[in-house]
């Protein structure tokens, strides 16, 4: 201990430190080694990679319990030089600690558990309409219902996700399996992947994933320039088929919205036969060949195949309105380009994110989502608490004179598709055209 207080690290020292394998981090003024610990970090090892190099203390109170404090001593290794807290965060931390201290983030409510018995009960009377009833009206009134199941089986898995909904850690991760896997067809696994990343990262074009959507979906003309996918790995390329697709994004959004669920399964499937190394990977692969059974078997019910396709295209369509609630809270918001930066952790969630303001009986539809400002500032927090502490966020932004935007439903679909609208714009007007495909070519023939 007393060689530590002696170890005085600079910021210039910590930012050498942020490379695979020579990974430090800086919490409260401490400087922690977790070069090895990222290897078994619970949750992975990208938010650590991502933020390696710099002061993560705010990242570090928004994901962590107070129980996760008394892990950091045994990786300390000495103190940070130059530790400085900025105004905004000595306020977010104050504000995090007081909802600590008055039980908010411990107080589940009720709601979770009503939403479970709702799904459940939901649930058999998809089961009933397909299987007691010849009426072909009735079988796409069940697959229209099978989509508001998976929208609320979504939530839940959502919210597992973040914390625990259950007594015991074990539950919570069968609910997350029950919920992710087994009802919806989503990898559990690949969701924790990928929106965590999106968490650290929210709308980086090039870190955040639920931003990268080449050949279909362009937020910005700034991903026109082919940047790499720090989070896939790969470059994002913008070529003659995505240019035609982006072009006429603002159209096409709702379609594609309606089927979204396709590239769910899809990338559900592609992790849990990967080669990467994540945990739970058999409890995941079978959470989802019960998925698979399940909707096969209801799906084959039906007396013929127009209805068999019809019902699956109801089902998507209709939780295809979640994929769109996903859309709205980020797609109109602010982008950058870079690494996330702990430094203004609380700026980039605030100018990143959109709430969506409705009444408290739409809070069923929106999830909990729609304090999506408020989620992001304080993502362990259970959902009932979010419109709580709305305002208290809301005085905190305009103190700093920082963005809190929150719009009706209406507005909000109406500011994305202005969005994505003038990214098609951008894509058809760019000079140097890059080489047009056949297909471009004929749909834009002019004489």
């Amino acid at each position: 201990m007393e060689e530590l207080k002696k170890n005085y690290i600079s910021s210039e020292t910590l930012k050498t430190h942020d490379k695979p394998g020579d990974l430090w981090i800086s919490i409260q003024g401490k400087v922690y080694n977790v070069s090895e610990w990222v290897k078994t970090h619970p949750g992975g090892d990208l938010p650590i990679m991502n933020l390696a190099g710099q002061d993560v203390t705010d990242a570090f109170i928004a994901f962590h319990p107070g129980s996760a404090w008394k892990y950091l001593e045994q990786f300390q290794i000495g103190y940070l030089k130059d530790y400085k807290i900025s105004d905004v965060s000595k306020d977010y931390r104050k504000l995090s600690a007081e909802f600590a201290k008055m039980g908010y983030f411990e107080n589940k409510g009720h709601g979770i558990f009503m939403s479970i018995i709702c799904m459940m009960f939901l649930m058999s009377i998809v089961v009933t309409m397909v299987v007691c009833s010849d009426n072909v009206l009735v079988h796409l009134g069940s697959g229209c219902l099978l989509g508001v199941v998976w929208m609320q089986s979504g939530f839940i898995g959502h919210d597992s996700g973040h914390y625990n909904i259950m007594y015991t850690p074990k539950l919570n991760r069968f609910m997350q399996v029950l919920t992710g896997n087994c009802v919806t067809g989503i990898s559990i696994g690949w969701w924790k992947w990928t929106h965590t990343a999106h968490h650290i990262a929210v709308n980086s074009l090039d870190y955040d994933p639920d931003l990268q959507h080449i050949p279909f979906l362009a937020v910005s003309p700034t991903i026109f320039e082919s940047l790499t996918s720090y989070f896939y790995g790969r470059k994002m390329t913008f070529d003659s088929v995505a240019r035609f697709l982006i072009s006429y994004q603002h159209l096409s959004f709702y379609p594609v919205m309606a089927v979204a669920r396709v590239n769910l399964f899809l990338q559900s499937l592609l992790l849990v036969t990967s080669k990467r190394r994540y945990p739970n990977r058999p409890l995941d692969f079978l959470g989802l060949c019960v998925f698979w059974v399940w909707f096969s078997l209801l799906v084959s019910a039906l007396p013929n195949w127009p209805e068999r396709v019809m019902y699956v295209l109801a089902s998507f369509a209709v939780s295809g309105i979640q994929h769109v609630q996903f859309c709205l809270n980020h797609f109109s918001a602010n982008v950058y380009v870079g690494p996330p930066r702990s430094i203004d952790w609380f700026e980039k969630q605030t100018q990143g994110s959109i709430d969506i303001s409705c009444s408290t009986w739409m809070d069923w539809f929106h999830g909990g989502l729609q304090f999506q400002v408020e989620h992001h500032l304080f993502p362990r927090l259970p959902r009932g608490q979010l419109r709580k502490i709305s305002p208290l966020v809301k005085d905190l932004c305009r103190k700093h004179n920082l963005p809190y935007m929150s719009y009706s439903f209406l507005e909000a679909n109406k500011r994305t598709i202005r969005t994505l609208r003038a990214a098609a714009i951008q894509a058809r007007d760019l000079a140097n055209p890059i080489p047009k495909n056949l297909l471009w070519e004929a749909v834009n023939t002019h004489g």
